[in-house]
């Protein structure tokens, strides 16, 4: 049995979700990068400190909780984009049209990285007064 009706899939439109998908997994990676070197910014003030025989070494517990906090977003992001390619895959194969989501991952990433990088910036200026 024939169906010409049903055309074949463009290879491009499941090509271009891979590529979103790849993106998204970097970017939850080098969130995690930067986390791990945001909460080890703190040790690094403790050894400049002890170098310069200061005798109160500056806090700095805060950075390991913005690095770990960057590191837990990192993973949330990778499993978020996984769950968003998975739904794109499943409508695809349904040939079922695009819906854009109410709240796009870009927007909410960009969004706590806004709000991430404020408080990194007060925290900076902070302990540098």
């Amino acid at each position: 049995m024939n169906d010409d009706s049903v055309t074949p899939e463009d290879p491009r439109t499941r090509l271009a979700g891979e590529r979103t998908l790849l993106a998204w997994v970097r970017t939850g990676l080098a969130l995690m990068g930067f986390g791990f070197v945001v909460a080890r910014f703190g040790f690094f003030l403790r050894e400049i400190a002890a170098a310069g025989n200061l005798l109160h070494p500056p806090h700095t517990r805060f950075s390991l909780w913005i690095g770990t906090t960057l590191v837990l977003v990192g993973v949330l992001v990778s499993l978020l984009a996984a769950w968003e390619h998975f739904g794109f895959l499943r409508r695809l194969e349904r040939r079922l049209p695009y819906r854009a989501p109410h709240w796009p991952l870009s927007i909410i990433v960009a969004v706590f990285l806004g709000i991430m990088g404020s408080v990194m910036a007060i925290y900076l200026v902070l302990l540098g007064a």
